[in-house]
């Protein structure tokens, strides 16, 4: 289930899908190596150091952050040679944050949250299968990321001067990429009896500057999967996947602050993660081509880019209903 665009459909099926995705993410790494706030706040620059009540060193260290997201799909295939997907998200972000009194030092001023919730970016696709033999297929995958998610949102936050005015959040807590997204790929197939298995290569590539003059890393990904059918109705899968992300290109000027996450070069890196679900298929009468499916992910591999917030876990469940 944690795989987006891994099968076709025969022409005149259709497939509804939802899936909710919860990311939990707390303490923060440099590269590989785990950091505390007051190393944060005593050793780690901050790139707007000399503007207007811009200090040193960074002084607001983000603790936490969960990202909920409810994405709706659809899939049409009007022939045998295509199947047209359709995906809107609904994105819900919050992020728990700890700020240091003044320019400098290791005191605790207190915590602040900030939160944000929309409609993130729509994708629109097509699978397009190339070979199919025996145990075997494969099938392209070309979409499209539309910029339907906002990234201009604003909150209050709590200031190294005990001040709390209202500002634009910094790249990790918008709802979109701002672009227009290109995300090829292509995807492997194969079953025997009881067993199956799967790869697939997707990659996101972003297509010029959005409209506060930045550009999101792009990404690609490499993900390898097996499934044994336990039951006529029940399959259990592990999954190991591999990604790479660049940093942010430009900045908005409007995101400027004394906290990792408003620096563009504090995003992306390498990662590898490993998951293991299950999925429960529905055989015959009014359950008949609906399938329940959940996966839970866990890091193996984080060597960021800079000093970001390390990802602790990411739980998927997920519904189909093909007809």
């Amino acid at each position: 289930m944690g795989v987006m665009g891994d099968h076709t459909h025969n022409a005149g099926e259709w497939m509804f899908s939802y899936r909710f995705m919860n990311m939990s993410m707390k303490d923060n790494k440099k590269g590989r190596d785990s950091i505390s706030p007051e190393q944060i706040v005593s050793t780690v620059s901050n790139p707007f150091a000399g503007q207007p009540m811009q200090p040193q060193t960074l002084r607001v260290v983000p603790l936490e952050m969960t990202t909920q997201m409810h994405m709706l799909g659809l899939m049409y295939a009007p022939s045998d040679k295509v199947t047209l997907m359709l995906m809107a998200n609904y994105i819900e972000k919050e992020m728990d944050h700890l700020t240091f009194q003044g320019g400098s030092g290791t005191t605790r001023l207190g915590k602040f949250t900030t939160d944000n919730r929309g409609w993130g970016d729509t994708k629109i696709g097509a699978l397009i299968p190339v070979y199919e033999q025996g145990k075997h297929s494969v099938h392209l995958n070309a979409g499209l990321s539309l910029p339907t998610g906002s990234i201009d949102e604003e909150d209050d936050v709590l200031t190294p001067m005990n001040t709390r005015p209202t500002l634009r959040m910094p790249y990790a807590m918008q709802l979109g990429s701002g672009t227009y997204d290109l995300e090829p790929g292509v995807t492997y197939n194969g079953r025997d009896g009881l067993v199956s298995w799967g790869g697939q290569y997707k990659a996101v590539v972003r297509l010029g500057e959005n409209d506060e003059d930045y550009t999101l890393g792009d990404k690609h990904e490499l993900t390898g999967w097996g499934a044994y059918r336990v039951l006529p109705w029940m399959s259990t899968s592990l999954r190991l996947t591999a990604r790479t992300e660049d940093a942010i290109d430009g900045d908005d000027s409007r995101i400027r602050a004394p906290i990792q996450t408003a620096n563009p070069e504090n995003y992306g890196g390498d990662f590898v993660d490993v998951a293991i679900g299950a999925n429960l298929v529905g055989q015959s009468g009014a359950i008949r081509g609906q399938r329940l499916g959940a996966e839970l992910s866990l890091p193996v591999h984080q060597d960021y880019n800079g000093v970001q917030m390390e990802m602790d876990w990411m739980f998927t469940l997920a519904y189909q209903y093909s007809w």
